[in-house]
């Protein structure tokens, strides 16, 4: 078996000999910046975005830490979504299986949408590493069910997210209820202003470690523009729909309103579309992540929750219905598609309003092919720019205005304004007298 370089870390064998058998060889940027601070339970910010080794930079750190001789909750872990708990519990039994028996180490999670009096009849026994959803680890400490008064170490991954959906009062309800020497360890793939007081509040010198992805998207990813031309973007995204052939195609919205309006279009038109938004009940929620991993649909509908919080797989397009008033979140949508070296395409329907935003996108290092659909087929167009970078020959009704409309040698307030205005007047007179030479 090929020597991992994890090796140079203070980790228990068992840690070792998992990300062996998982095929870890060498720590991604975040991991090296981390895992040592983490093992000294230093509190710490991982700025990063999705795919750069973040779970596994606190996972490894905090199961080598919790001692399987002591039977209390030594460390929680809080996520915004059941999905993403539960991806990261997965992660933590692929990891713990690799312990003997008689040294187990108890991981149990606890998510909204399931039986909560099962939860805390589960709880009899308390587990070593809780993981979950802060509502209900928040609900289950009120119960007194479980009990995190002695955990030193507490999680909170994708921090901006837990912001954006609310979740902050109960990740400090958590803390407020852990030992004041706390290890805090916070991942975000951006840091907010609003943000900034929770991580004050129990972070005095957090380690700060931001790591920037060597490139802003995966490389495979071919970014496609479509002007929409302010027409019906229902009739546009349905040609599109209808002359791609995904193997699954994400459509992002950026409301649960506009989501809907988007997925009743389509289910009239006798389309079958998966609908993913933070507006879903627990139960249709889970039946939709079901009917995804049976392959039921082509399409699925969503908002940014499926950007960040939840991985699905298997995705070989994204559209972008609209772009995200939030910029960051274009890269999180388009690197749902092109993961683990596959390639993607990511497409965007826009129109005159958003060039300031495209420009944004474009500094930040995003190349993006100019295509339309005519007669069924995908063509190459124009770059969107193409006029404004013409060079412009001068105009003669220019020149002949500017010759006869002089500054005033006196310059009184507003002269500038009163020149434009004849300078106007004169190019209008002469548009006339040309389109009366043209008849």
């Amino acid at each position: 078996m090929k020597q991992t370089k994890f090796e140079m870390y203070d980790l228990k064998p068992f840690i070792i000999e998992a990300v062996s058998q998982l095929g870890f060889y060498e720590p991604t940027d975040i991991q090296k910046r981390l895992i040592p601070s983490t093992l000294k339970g230093e509190s710490a910010i991982g700025q990063s975005q999705t795919g750069t080794g973040k779970t596994h930079a606190y996972l490894l750190p905090i199961l080598s830490k919790i001692d399987p001789e002591k039977g209390f909750v030594q460390a929680v872990i809080t996520a915004p979504t059941r999905e993403l708990a539960n991806q990261i519990h997965q992660e933590v039994l692929k990891i713990t299986k690799f312990l003997d028996p008689d040294q187990a180490i108890r991981s149990k999670i606890f998510i909204g949408g399931t039986d909560k009096q099962k939860s805390i009849d589960k709880l009899k026994t308390q587990p070593h590493l809780a993981v979950g959803t802060p509502g209900r680890i928040a609900d289950l400490i009120k119960e007194q069910a479980l009990n995190v008064h002695k955990a030193d170490s507490l999680v909170i991954d994708e921090a901006d997210l837990m912001l954006e959906m609310g979740f902050l009062e109960d990740v400090d309800f958590i803390g407020s209820n852990m030992p004041e020497d706390l290890q805090m360890l916070v991942f975000s793939a951006t840091i907010p202003e609003k943000l900034k007081p929770f991580l004050k509040k129990y972070m005095a010198n957090p380690k700060y470690a931001h790591v920037e992805p060597r490139h802003i998207t995966a490389e495979k990813i071919k970014h496609v523009l479509i002007p929409s031309k302010h027409g019906d973007k229902n009739q546009l995204l349905l040609e599109v729909m209808t002359h791609l052939n995904p193997y699954l195609a994400i459509v992002f919205a950026n409301t649960k309103t506009m989501a809907d309006h988007i997925a009743a279009f389509l289910t009239d038109q006798g389309m079958k579309v998966g609908l993913l938004h933070g507006g879903l009940t627990p139960r249709e929620r889970k039946k939709v992540m079901k009917q995804i991993g049976d392959l039921e649909f082509t399409y699925i509908i969503a908002t940014d929750l499926a950007a960040r919080g939840i991985d699905i797989k298997g995705v070989s397009h994204v559209i972008n219905y609209e772009l995200p008033e939030d910029l960051d979140f274009y890269v999180h949508r388009v690197g749902r598609t092109a993961r683990a070296g596959s390639s993607g395409t990511a497409m965007t329907f826009y129109d005159t309003a958003d060039e300031d935003a495209l420009v944004h996108l474009e500094k930040m290092g995003i190349v993006f092919e100019n295509m339309k659909l005519e007669k069924g087929e995908w063509k190459k167009i124009d770059d969107r720019k193409r006029r404004e970078n013409r060079k412009r020959t001068p105009d003669e009704t220019d020149e002949l205005a500017k010759r006869l409309v002089k500054r005033p040698k006196k310059v009184k307030p507003g002269y500038k304004k009163k020149m434009q205005t004849e300078m106007n007047k004169i190019k209008r007179q002469q548009k006339r007298k040309q389109f009366k030479k043209g008849k």
